[in-house]
Formats: C-alpha cells, structure tokens, sequence
C-alpha cells in the first residue's frame, strides 16, 4: 500500500462575509501577493537607509521614493502576469473571448509576464527618476524572493498547480477528480507537492543566496544581484518543471507529459522553455557586474 500525506482541510479563504447577498472573501493568494509587496517595500527602504551597501557609499534612491517604485511594480505585475498567461499558455482561448482577459479573478497569472511587467516598470521609473537602473534592479532581486514564497504557499493551499503523480512517501493527495485522474494509478492518486519545492527553491534558497551576496560586497557591483536572481530563478523553475503537472491544454493522449518542444523520450515544458532565456540573461548580468571593478566608497 503506498504511503502518501492527505491534503490538509485549509479552505482558500482566510475568512468571508456576505453583505447584501454578496458574498467578500479575503483568500490566501491575495495575501500572500500583499504580504510579499510589502515586505519587499520594507527590504528596499532598508537597503536605501544603508548606503554604505552601495556604490561610492550613496544609495540609488531615497527611502521616501521606494513607494512610489512600489506602484510601479504593482502595476507591472498584475498587468504583466496577466497578459504574459494569457499569450504563453492560453493565446487562442482568449482570442475567441477578447473580454475574458478582464476576469482577473477567474485566476491565470505567468510569472514570466509578470517579471516583464515589473522590468518595463523599473526601467520607466528609473528613467523619470534619473536613478541608476542596475542598482535599483539589485534592489528589487533581493525584495522578491520573500513574495515568490508566499505565493507559492498559497498555491499549494489553493490545491493547484500540483506535481506529477508520485510514490514518494511525502506525495499528497489533492483533493478534485482533475488531480485524483491519473492514467494507471488504482485507487488514491499522490502527487509532488511541486508547490512547496518551489516555496524552497525559489523563496527561502535563493533568498539566502542573494543576503550572501549583499553581505559579500555584492551591491558595489551593479548588476550582480540581477544576475544571481535571474539565474537562480531559472533554474530553480527548470528543476521543479521535472515534477510539476504540465498545463492541462499541453495534454494529449499522444503527449501525456505535456512538453511544448520533444525530441525522442527528452522533451521540454512551456517553463522551463521560458526559463532558459532567463538563465542566459542571468548569466550575462554575472560575467558583466564580474568584470567591472566593485565601485565602492
């Protein structure tokens, strides 16, 4: 009999009220995008009450600036994570229902988008701001990995984007038929926990890497901490994709697994084929901030 872990009774909702026969509900995933901008707001006023962190010993921005960037980044990210699921997961579902792009809260978020969307905001706010673009950039890298844990917590409490079926003893069991279907398996069917590997990787792993950083001088070289982040996300994303349950529209009978690129019995997911553009653009970022001499004060 395989051994595997129940999925806790964890409603989605933090709590709900009706009103007027509307029903509100606060959930989960929307805190943990609060929790995680606010936190990332804190850590970059932090870091700009700390010049000696930075080049020549000035930091990029002042404090009281940060929370006009954090809009920006708001913006960015909604906006960006949206219509990056949109174009790289569902392009002609919403080509046949334009409107259906709006129903934000039918979910459907990319995190690639989404680093578009935030990309696109720094840069215009360093540019209206006159502030050193990979400065601020480092700034952002170390601010997100806290949010990228708590989304992925949520997710994993939300009961989606679960792993591939497994046997492993820490495998769970998620609730729904979508997730009890699973061709071959008889009886309960236990999946990765894909959720909480990346919560790991991506949140708390590469968090502690990137603190390392800044307390190894990495902030004297601009673009070191991009290039950590980029690279560090990327391929964090690659490995979990091994484990994680792809896409529903990816998923055929011909291709079970559910890769957009196969050769043969390798094949790759539509992460990890966004991941890889990111790995090499990280790398980019690293070989350029190592040649620079460390601008320090």
């Amino acid at each position: 009999m395989q051994a595997y872990i129940p999925f806790p009774d964890i409603s989605p909702d933090l709590f709900s009220v009706t009103i007027g026969g509307f029903e509100l509900a606060l959930r989960w995933y929307a805190l943990a995008y609060v929790a995680g901008l606010i936190l990332g707001w804190r850590i970059v006023v932090g870091l700009m009450r700390r010049p000696a962190l930075w080049p020549a010993g000035v930091a990029p921005m002042r404090p009281e600036q940060v929370e006009n960037l954090l809009t920006a980044v708001i913006i960015g990210v909604i906006l960006g994570g949206r219509l990056g699921y949109v174009l790289f997961y569902q392009p002609l579902t919403y080509l046949a229902d334009p409107l259906r792009v709006l129903r934000v809260w039918e979910g459907g978020m990319a995190f690639h988008g989404g680093l578009v969307g935030v990309v696109l905001a720094i840069v215009w706010f360093c540019r209206k701001y006159a502030i050193p673009l990979l400065s601020a950039a480092d700034a952002m890298a170390l601010a997100t990995p806290p949010g990228l844990f708590f989304g992925r917590v949520a997710n994993f409490i939300n009961a989606e984007l679960w792993g591939r079926p497994s046997s492993m003893p820490w495998a769970v069991a998620f609730p729904g038929e979508d997730a009890q279907t699973c061709p071959g398996v008889v009886g309960v069917c236990a999946r990765h926990p894909s959720q909480l590997y990346e919560a790991g990787l991506e949140g708390l792993v590469l968090g502690l890497l990137l603190l390392i950083a800044v307390r190894a001088g990495g902030l004297q070289r601009p673009g070191w901490l991009v290039g950590i982040f980029l690279t560090g996300y990327g391929l964090s994303r690659f490995v979990v994709e091994l484990f994680r349950q792809a896409d529903a529209q990816f998923i055929t009978p011909d291709n079970p697994m559910g890769y957009v690129w196969q050769l043969g019995q390798f094949g790759l997911s539509m992460g990890q084929i966004l991941s890889l553009p990111m790995i090499l653009l990280g790398l980019a970022f690293l070989i350029h901030a190592r040649r620079r001499a460390p601008l320090g004060p």
